[in-house]
């Protein structure tokens, strides 16, 4: 799945609250949730809850419920509602939401957790408590406006798929594998993981890269390399200790200058993230998660000679693509 917020199918303008809606296909790993809305000035509370159908008497389970408070201290609560009864709050105090403010929540939903991430940031994972089969229905109550409820499911995005995945991987054996039929686990899935482009880097050519952050991560590296020479082109290297971006190029056995400008951190512990590398004439340009993050001008100038990949660090890699 190429995460996009571009291709939702939106399913409702301006609802009014409470909004209660079933959700048109089955939530599935890949599935996203796409709410945009304000906050009023004068809201105390609202919420956004994963329901299992939408009974009042007795209530509906909740599989997440979603809940930003504005009284006393600002946070956002999540728990789950099983039996008419509430588990255990989840608390994140670092919150994104401002009254009288715009905001975009996505809920990326994965196998073991929802994933949710603010206005283009990454907030918070809550593990599932129910499973996503029983997920049907999408309620949105207390004081918000709410402008657009979209969803994206991945079998939307099958037909954009990109069928040519040019990689060769280059450990132990000499493998030819073919990772758009996702059949993964692939052999040598263990890092470093060392891949040879087949064809070589260029104005136009894309590599992303799919993977979760390990919940105890130090940090993780991507470079893509010229083979012959084994110049490193392009070295990104998150930090998550120090909440650094660190990229830098090793030409002719020595390191440059390291740039470490950016916006905001994207990684987190626990996250799972999908990192699009797209090289332009210029400059290479590297989006988390659909958020462009930042771009880095060639240092090694032939670019037909980049043609190998490795990663490495603190990551679970789940997918890897090259087109």
């Amino acid at each position: 799945m190429m995460l996009s917020l571009n291709n939702l199918r939106t399913i409702v303008h301006n609802p009014a609250i409470p909004y209660v809606g079933t959700i048109p296909e089955q939530l599935e790993p890949g599935t996203l949730i796409v709410i945009r809305g304000h906050v009023p000035s004068d809201s105390d509370r609202f919420q956004v809850d994963l329901q299992c159908g939408s009974s009042v008497k007795p209530r509906a389970d909740v599989a997440f419920h979603f809940n930003p408070r504005f009284k006393r201290s600002n946070c956002i609560v999540c728990n789950t509602l099983k039996n008419e009864k509430w588990g255990w709050e989840e608390i994140t105090y670092d919150t994104p939401f401002q009254k009288e403010k715009s905001f975009e929540i996505v809920i990326m939903v994965l196998k073991d957790k929802f994933q949710v991430a603010v206005n283009g940031k990454h907030t918070l994972l809550y593990a599932h408590r129910i499973s996503l089969e029983k997920v049907d229905t999408l309620g949105i109550y207390g004081k918000v406006n709410i402008h657009s409820v979209g969803f994206s499911f991945s079998s939307d995005l099958q037909s954009t798929q990109p069928f040519t995945v040019e990689l060769t991987e280059i450990s132990k054996e000499n493998v030819e594998y073919n990772l758009s039929t996702l059949g993964l686990p692939w052999k040598g899935q263990t890092l470093p993981f060392i891949a040879r482009l087949n064809s070589p880097m260029g104005p136009g050519r894309t590599v992303v890269i799919k993977a979760e952050v390990n919940t105890t991560a130090k940090g993780f590296n991507v470079d893509l390399l010229a083979g012959k020479s084994k110049d490193i082109a392009l070295h990104l290297n998150p930090r998550l200790n120090a909440k650094a971006f660190v990229r830098n190029s090793f030409l002719q056995e020595s390191w440059g200058e390291e740039e470490r400008n950016i916006t905001c951190f994207p990684f987190s512990p626990g996250m799972y993230f999908e990192m699009i590398i797209y090289c332009d004439v210029r400059e290479f340009k590297v989006a988390i998660n659909g958020v462009h993050s930042l771009e880095y001008k060639h240092r090694f100038k032939e670019l037909s000679s980049i043609d190998t990949l490795e990663i490495n660090g603190d990551i679970h890699l789940l997918e890897v693509r090259s087109w």
